[in-house]
């Protein structure tokens, strides 16, 4: 069996050990849960054509092409290069499937029924198997057979209407939605797995970005839903409590969240406004969001002159939760970040240093995750994989000819 180092900690078996998960997916939902796989020990084999899946080059860092997405989202993964148009591509196919626990798609229905990927088929061909999909609304409803990536979701669940100002929504450029699918998906295999393991047989996980979004949006859409408030955006104000912004100090930015009588009360003596506690404007989180113009001009005259460090100083005396505004280089250098072992340098061809690859953010104290091996090259495992299906030397100089690999 074609192998990669997986770094595994401590000696100890993982979780998905003896798992194999084939990864046709692309971009992020499908390849992260592939690569939560992975980091739960299962040996993920990416599936890719023979000019690289169009996600790999997203972005590109370093001389080879490779993108930072693809990086990040193919740790611990074995590439094998495949031309699915082909019949001889697709008996390639049909074997990785007989010899897989999981697969993972991203592409709509009538896509992977053209392609013969479609769960009947690949289940008929492995009853056991875990046919996970991810798309941008799921497999019913009008919008079905729509394409869609991670601002679908941001957009139609409501939430960036409450990003941004009244006159001009903003979208975040972090892609919570496709990584919130990635980790659904995961669950769900996860939970099919050991569904399996009850039952002996293998069956359709699904996961979608529409239905992922709505339940990060969940709370606003409960709230609109009972009482019809139609709020409106108000930039990085939450409107249920106050403080609760970003400030502006001599040298940057803090946050500042006050939730509850005891914070605020603490807040108030900060600040020196002891009387307000007993200010019926103020007497609740909601009195506090609804008044917030006043209580934000004393945070600011509060702040005003005074830099970042000395403000979150005193705000950490007081027990108020308050946090600095970061850059994307503030985020890797944080000594926090650094001493917990979030980021991992792994090296990959072409680099111009180490990439900080972000490890997975669970901890399990009995089956430790592997440490991320760096992503593959385009191609690496295919001749290896394929001598494990049964091809020989020959046969596979063949297929790499007619250009089936």
């Amino acid at each position: 069996m074609a192998t990669t180092d997986t770094g595994q900690e401590g000696g100890m078996q993982s979780v998905l050990e003896g798992i194999r998960v084939i990864d046709f997916a692309r971009f992020i939902a499908g390849p992260s849960c592939a690569a939560l796989l992975g980091d739960l020990g299962a040996q993920v084999i990416r599936v890719e054509r023979p000019n690289g899946g169009d996600d790999r080059w997203v972005g590109p860092i370093g001389e080879n092409g490779e993108g930072a997405l693809f990086i990040q989202n193919n740790r611990n993964k074995l590439s094998i290069t495949i031309d699915l148009r082909t019949e001889e591509g697709l008996g390639i196919v049909d074997r990785l499937v007989q010899s897989a626990d999981v697969v993972v798609m991203n592409m709509p229905e009538n896509v992977l029924k053209s392609m013969k990927l479609d769960y009947e088929r690949l289940s008929a061909l492995n009853p056991r198997l875990i046919y996970t999909s991810v798309s941008a609304f799921g497999r019913t409803g009008p919008y079905s057979q729509k394409l869609g990536f991670d601002a679908v979701g941001q957009l139609m669940s409501g939430a960036a209407s409450r990003t941004g100002m009244p006159d001009q929504p903003v979208r975040t450029p972090v892609q919570y939605v496709d990584w919130g699918t990635g980790m659904a998906a995961t669950i769900g295999t996860l939970a099919a797995l050991m569904h399996r393991d009850k039952t002996g047989k293998g069956q359709r996980v699904e996961a979608a970005l529409l239905p992922t979004a709505l339940m990060m949006a969940s709370s606003m859409i409960v709230e609109q839903g009972v009482t019809q408030c139609n709020r409106e955006a108000s930039l990085n104000r939450g409107q249920m409590s106050a403080p609760n912004d970003i400030f502006a100090v001599k040298d940057g930015w803090i946050l500042i969240q006050v939730v509850g009588q005891s914070l605020f009360k603490r807040w108030l003596n900060l600040v020196g406004k002891p009387e307000w506690l007993e200010d019926p404007r103020f007497a609740t989180d909601k009195l506090r969001g609804k008044n917030w113009q006043v209580i934000n001009e004393q945070m600011n005259e509060w702040c005003a002159g005074r830099t970042r460090e000395e403000v979150l100083a005193d705000l950490e005396q007081a027990r108020v939760p308050a946090y600095p505004l970061y850059t994307v280089q503030d985020a890797i250098d944080d000594p926090h970040v650094q001493e917990t072992g979030a980021l991992q340098p792994v090296e990959y061809p072409g680099l111009a240093r180490p990439a900080p690859m972000v490890r997975t953010p669970i901890q399990l104290s009995d089956a430790p995750l592997t440490a991320p091996a760096r992503p593959p090259l385009l191609g690496e495992h295919t001749d290896a994989m394929l001598a494990e299906l049964g091809y020989d030397q020959q046969a596979i100089d063949t297929l790499r000819t007619e250009g089936v690999i």
